[in-house]
């Protein structure tokens, strides 16, 4: 299954650990995790803590069992995290596959991941949202913020609206990789 929520990404790797360290070593309640993690992190939202326990959930970092969520063992590598987005978080393999294709002539924008995934943007999400295509925009740029954080991807320029460009980064897509 791979999950929707992508939260902001840190400015290193290393940027994960508090938000993680809320989640306790014992199981909680979703409730009692996301107030944890809004007490000890600079998250203000429950939505936004939540968006976070199913990040770090899809990054193997927390997992969610019968009692609530808890912190497991593993360690914050980035090939973990690289294996996360790819195995586990939604419309990530479309993004590095376009990564994949792109040049530094020609790079990807966040508007082409959200072009490319556009029509599979859940039901629910469009009509629950009025301004989805705006909130899936901002969640694909975010998706290849996280990608950049892990060397998957790598910005290299900005457009004449001040939007980004990417392309594949050291750790990113070599072909005939499978995603």
């Amino acid at each position: 299954m791979r999950l929707k929520p992508v939260p902001e990404p840190p400015d290193t790797l290393a940027g994960i650990t508090p938000y993680r360290d809320a989640v306790p070593l014992v199981p909680g309640r979703t409730d009692d995790c996301c107030a944890r993690l809004c007490d000890r992190t600079d998250l203000d939202t429950r939505q936004v803590a939540n968006d976070w326990l199913a990040f770090l959930d899809a990054l193997e970092l927390v997992e969610s069992t019968p009692r609530g969520f808890k912190r497991t063992d593993a360690d914050l590598t980035p090939e973990g995290v690289r294996r996360g987005l790819r195995e586990r978080v939604l419309f990530a393999p479309e993004a590095l596959a376009l990564l994949g294709e792109a040049t530094r002539e020609d790079p990807v924008t966040a508007a082409d991941v959200f072009a490319a995934t556009r029509d599979r943007v859940p039901r629910h999400d469009r009509a629950r949202d009025p301004d989805w295509e705006t909130s899936w925009l901002e969640r694909a740029e975010r998706l290849l913020g996280w990608l950049t954080l892990v060397d998957l991807a790598e910005r290299v320029t900005a457009d004449a609206d001040g939007d980004a460009g990417y392309v594949a980064g050291d750790a990113g897509y070599v072909a005939g990789d499978a995603y």
